[in-house]
């Protein structure tokens, strides 16, 4: 008999009050994005860590354009023979998403035939592909960057808007016609080396050990370090909340404005990123600095600087012996197909990639649609800059078209911001899934990025039926072990509060997360599989890792002793906190998302 998780609570016709579902503004492949029905407990739904607070009606825009827009075009396009793309429903304001099966066994051999004759011409001209994707969505930023909306009229900012709407759908178009192929690829040498008996475990790692944009941020992090604590600041940045340093390091002036200006250097080039992917509610760090200050403030806790160049000389050493490890146990006729494969994975490296584009698109291609918004709010008068984030995308072009005026939206627009509000502070107790629990998965994404394998759904299979579960055991992303304090976060809002030593629990980490692993001791995910960005980072930075433990959020406490075990990808909890500690608790929502 199935494993079933109902979602009766969650089944509702409204997307958030006062508006039902439309489908007249955005297109879809196969499944439209929508709240839950009964009829979807038949299928089995994750719930998406990108989004943790959960998202404002134009975050919505999000699952239309990426989930129900991107992914299904870009599998349907390549194709890919198992599934279809991605699909998403909400349950209040959180995203669970699932993948769009492929039953059809000739269907699926149809596909494959297509997917052998599409995929060699895109492996051999990677390099060429993404660099002129790359420079296309480049060139949508500096245009939207360019526009100065402070002098266009309401009319003028509405069309800027479906601008920045078109520049976001096309950016995940890009970032989804990319990614499938290269995970393709992945999972077929995957699979080829499983077939030759090599340790699934030791296959990312042949991967590893190329710099990223991501991680040249970080270095730019530690050398602002290096010269506040050479500019005598760091008693300033101890002795300072993060949410405050940039005024008391104004305030302090001499060599902290000198600071300040080779701070401001770094934000025009690393600070159009946000604290979460594909979010257009959250701030960059252009407009709050916070996180970047507090991560310097926790950097310089540390009595040594990261070595960035001991770090990947170690991921390198580790890659080559990984395989010349997997080399020395094959045949001469495995070794080819082994080098072949290995060769096609590096000049089409998804691990390399998967930091890569998050610079280039999910964690800056939402912020031109987030000024626009909040142009918008400041020309009709609006109560708050976040305003019009809390209308959904019809019921902002009415506003700008001038169909109604913002009076009429207040009462719902507050209606709404409690609603996100109520659903904030239900996120740590949100089922990890829903649904129909399935005894395998065949979705490369759902697999290889989220870590829906065979452990997690038994662990979720367990949780379920009401079994405790003791023994935290997930994929052993990074070698290595470690033991500290655990440090529980559901975002990346307090993130730079965590302590050098400390270890990460979360439901897993995207690119905002990177310069954490700098100074914690350890990472476990609730999700994410091999090519997941903690596991990737993981690897990157020498840090013991374990992902797709299934429920870390939920079993272990903020505050608890623990120890990971990266190499056999387990984590035993040690001493329990004190019931009712709320160090390093995520604070309660007020008045809506950060404007």
């Amino acid at each position: 008999m199935a494993d079933v998780i109902p979602l009766d609570e969650f089944v509702s016709d409204e997307w958030y009050p006062g508006f039902k579902p439309a489908y007249d503004h955005a297109p879809w492949m196969v499944d439209p994005v929508d709240t839950f029905k009964k009829k979807d407990e038949e299928t089995f739904w994750f719930l998406d860590f990108h989004w943790p607070r959960g998202l404002t009606p134009m975050g919505w825009i999000w699952g239309e354009d990426g989930y129900n827009w991107g992914t299904q075009l870009a599998a349907e396009t390549l194709p890919l023979p198992p599934g279809r793309g991605m699909t998403s429903r909400f349950a209040g304001t959180h995203l669970y998403g699932s993948a769009v099966p492929v039953t059809d066994p000739r269907e699926i051999g149809a596909r494959a035939k297509r997917i052998e004759k599409s995929l060699p011409l895109f492996l051999g001209n990677f390099e060429d592909i993404w660099a002129t994707r790359r420079q296309e969505t480049e060139d949508g930023w500096a245009y939207l960057r360019s526009v100065d909306l402070g002098k266009l009229s309401l009319a003028e900012l509405g069309e800027n808007l479906v601008q920045a709407r078109a520049y976001h759908k096309r950016a995940f178009e890009i970032h989804f016609e990319v990614m499938y192929p290269l995970l393709a690829n992945f999972v077929g040498f995957y699979g080829q080396c499983v077939e030759f008996g090599l340790d699934p475990g030791q296959i990312g790692k042949f991967l590893q050990g190329y710099d990223t944009k991501i991680m040249e941020t970080d270095r730019e992090l530690w050398r602002l370090t290096a010269q506040a604590r050479s500019g005598g600041l760091a008693d300033v940045f101890a002795a300072t909340e993060a949410e405050n340093l940039s005024a008391a390091l104004s305030a302090h002036g001499g060599a902290a404005s000198t600071w300040l200006s080779h701070f401001e250097d770094f934000l025009q080039i690393y600070g159009w990123r946000t604290e979460g992917s594909c979010d257009l509610a959250l701030p960059s760090w252009i407009e709050d600095p916070t996180p970047a200050l507090g991560t310097i403030k926790t950097f310089l806790l540390k009595p040594e600087v990261h070595d960035f160049k001991a770090a990947l000389d170690a991921a390198i050493a580790e890659r080559e012996e990984a395989v010349d490890a997997a080399r020395s146990v094959l045949t001469r006729e495995e070794q080819a197909v082994f080098d072949g494969g290995l060769e096609s994975c590096r000049a089409a490296n998804f691990p390399w990639w998967q930091d890569d584009h998050n610079y280039y698109i999910d964690l800056k291609v939402s912020l031109p649609m987030r000024w626009a918004c909040q142009e918008i709010a400041g020309r009709v008068g609006a109560d708050a800059s976040d305003d019009m984030f809390f209308l959904f995308w019809p019921e902002n072009m009415q506003l700008v078209r001038g169909e109604r005026s913002y009076p009429d939206f207040k009462p719902i627009i507050e209606a709404r911001k409690q609603y996100f509000d109520h659903w904030y502070q239900r996120r740590a107790s949100m089922p990890k899934m829903l649904g129909t629990i399935p005894d395998s998965v065949d979705d490369p994404i759902v697999i290889e990025i989220f870590g829906l394998n065979g452990h997690f759904l038994d662990t979720i299979k367990a949780a379920a039926s009401g079994q405790e579960v003791r023994t935290l055991t997930g994929i052993p992303a990074s070698k290595g072990i470690a033991r500290g304090i655990a440090r529980v976060l559901s975002n990346a809002d307090e993130l730079h509060r965590i302590q050098p030593g400390e270890i990460l629990v979360c439901e897993s980490t995207s690119p905002n997360w990177t310069p954490a692993f700098a100074k914690i001791a350890a990472c476990v995910c609730d999700g994410g599989g091999t090519l997941s960005h903690a596991a990737i980072v993981g690897r990157e930075y020498g840090v013991p890792t374990v992902t797709a433990v299934g429920l870390a959020t939920a079993i272990i406490n903020d505050g608890d002793e623990i120890e990971v075990n990266g190499t056999t990808g387990t984590v035993t909890v040690f001493h329990t906190a004190t019931a009712g500690s709320t160090e390093g608790a995520e604070p309660a929502a007020t008045g809506g998302v950060p404007s």
